[in-house]
Formats: C-alpha cells, sequence, structure tokens
C-alpha cells in the first residue's frame, strides 16, 4: 500500500470513529443534564468536516505532476492543515462561548453514567490518536498529523468534562455548573492546539528548513555513488508527502561535461530508489578545488 492510500484509509478510520462519538456524545449530554458532554459532542462533529477536507485534499495531491504543477499538487495539504486549524478554533469558540452561557444560567447537576460514558470516549479517543499520529509520521503527513490532533483535543475535551462532572457529583448543590468550566478550560487546550497543528504546517508553505536529518541522510547517500567526492549547499523543501531535494554535488574537476552529466543522473537514481520520499532531485554539479 502507498502512502496516499495509507492516509486515505486512515482519514476514513477518522471520519467513521468520529461520526459515531458525535451521535453517542450529544445523545448522552442531552440526556444526562451535562453540557461539557455537549461541547465534545460539537467538537467531533467539527472533526468530521474537517477529516472530510483532510480526504480532499490528499485525493487532490495525489494527482501526477502537469505542465502548470510540475512538482505535482503536494502543496494543497499544507492548506488543508490551515482549514482543518480553523475548524478547530472556531469549535473552540463556540465551546467557550456557549460555556460561559451556561455558567450564567443555573441548571441541573450531570447524571453519574455520564462518567462511564467519557471513560470509554477518553480511552477510544486516545488510541485514536496513537493510530493515525503513527500513520502521519510514517508517511510525512502533516494534514494527517492535524488530524491526529484533533483525536488528542477531543480526548483533551473528555478529560475535563470528566473531571467537571465528578467535581459536581462529589460536592453536589453549588457546584452545578463545574463541567461547564471544564468545558471553557477545554477551549484553551484546543486554541493551544491549534498553534501546534498550524505551525509546520506554515512552516511547509513558506520552504522553511525543518529538515536536517534528511539532509544528513542525501549527504551520506550521495557518497555512495562512484564519482561523488562530495557535496555542498543542499536545499530540501516539502510538498505533501514528499520532498523535493535542490543538491550541489563535488566532482573530479578534470572530467568531461559528459562523465559529469551521467554521473548527476547516476547520484539522482540512487538519492531516489535508496530515499523513497524523495520527489524531484535537482543536481549542480561542482568541481573538485
Amino acid at each position: 500500500m502507498n502512502n496516499e492510500q495509507t492516509a486515505i484509509r486512515t482519514t476514513y478510520f477518522s471520519i467513521i470513529a468520529n461520526t459515531a462519538l458525535a451521535l453517542i456524545k450529544g445523545a448522552a449530554g442531552f440526556f444526562g443534564n451535562s453540557y461539557a458532554l455537549i461541547a465534545d459532542a460539537i467538537e467531533s462533529t467539527t472533526d468530521i468536516f474537517a477529516s472530510l477536507l483532510v480526504l480532499l485534499g490528499f485525493t487532490y495531491a495525489k494527482r501526477p505532476a502537469d505542465d502548470n504543477h510540475p512538482y505535482g499538487h503536494g502543496k494543497i495539504e499544507p492548506l488543508i492543515t490551515f482549514m482543518v486549524v480553523a475548524f478547530l478554533v472556531t469549535s473552540a469558540t463556540i465551546i467557550a462561548y456557549k460555556s460561559i452561557q451556561h455558567i450564567q444560567s443555573p441548571h441541573k447537576v450531570p447524571e453519574p453514567w455520564t462518567l462511564l460514558v467519557l471513560g470509554g470516549i477518553i480511552i477510544w479517543k486516545e488510541i485514536s490518536y496513537r493510530i493515525v499520529l503513527r500513520k502521519s509520521k510514517a508517511i510525512h503527513s502533516t494534514s494527517l498529523r492535524a488530524d491526529a490532533w484533533h483525536h488528542r483535543s477531543d480526548a483533551i475535551t473528555s478529560v475535563m468534562a470528566f473531571l467537571g462532572i465528578s467535581i459536581a457529583l462529589i460536592f453536589g448543590e453549588g457546584y452545578e455548573t463545574a463541567d461547564d468550566w471544564a468545558a471553557l478550560l477545554a477551549s484553551a487546550f484546543i486554541l493551544y492546539n491549534s498553534y501546534l497543528i498550524f505551525r509546520p504546517a506554515l512552516g511547509e508553505v513558506m520552504d522553511e528548513h525543518l529538515y536536517d536529518d534528511l539532509l544528513e541522510e542525501v549527504r551520506i547517500k550521495s557518497l555512495e555513488v562512484q564519482g561523488i567526492v562530495g557535496t555542498e549547499k543542499c536545499f530540501i523543501r516539502k510538498a505533501g508527502m514528499q520532498y523535493h531535494v535542490d543538491l550541489h554535488a563535488i566532482v573530479d574537476g578534470d572530467i568531461t561535461v559528459k562523465e559529469g552529466h551521467t554521473i548527476a543522473h547516476q547520484l539522482k537514481d540512487h538519492l531516489r530508489s535508496s530515499i523513497p520520499q524523495l520527489g524531484h532531485v535537482l543536481i549542480h554539479i561542482e568541481p573538485a578545488s
């Protein structure tokens, strides 16, 4: 299975899981008198739309390069990540606003059984986060990483809801709004996570240098090609799940242009075969001093 297929299957997993959980949380919050659970359901609903955006991005990104997009369509991925972050910020804002409204309005203490629902949700969302995050690291996908953090932020809001409902149940009258305060605190966590997701995607769009380990691997692999005596400048930029490389390779200054051209092609082929995540590789030949 290639990276694109892995990404799409993982995103379908997120969509199905979030749809089921949104329904469970919404019903439990309504019948269990817990706005923290309803806030959780709102967050899961926005996660569904965010995952659909990620799926759309992967479908577009796997299009082959063409005349208008010679480097492929991978740059759509960080743009989709920005939209996912917008969904996170929107859900955090809605949760905060509704929490403040509920804090100002007296209401019943949540039902004790809502804690059992939340306990199951917390475990499942943490497992989902780890599954999706592992996949995102394996295929070097920022938008899939954003989708993973949706699961983690969902787990965080559920933990806050669990704590809030527990306080309301333990201390009773006068503490009915504890789960609303928990939902408000959860919205702050979601905003913080939004920044953690946004920052690397911005670096990708700006072609920020963030790939020291890959750069070192490119230099080491280059020396395995006969005729390469060293490397000089090396620039790496990311587009989707691929890395494009511009490399200055040093060869014997006394060889012919044709020989240097042949070595450059051999180096390009060797790098792309030994480092699968590389996309375009541009080799500039430099003569040894």
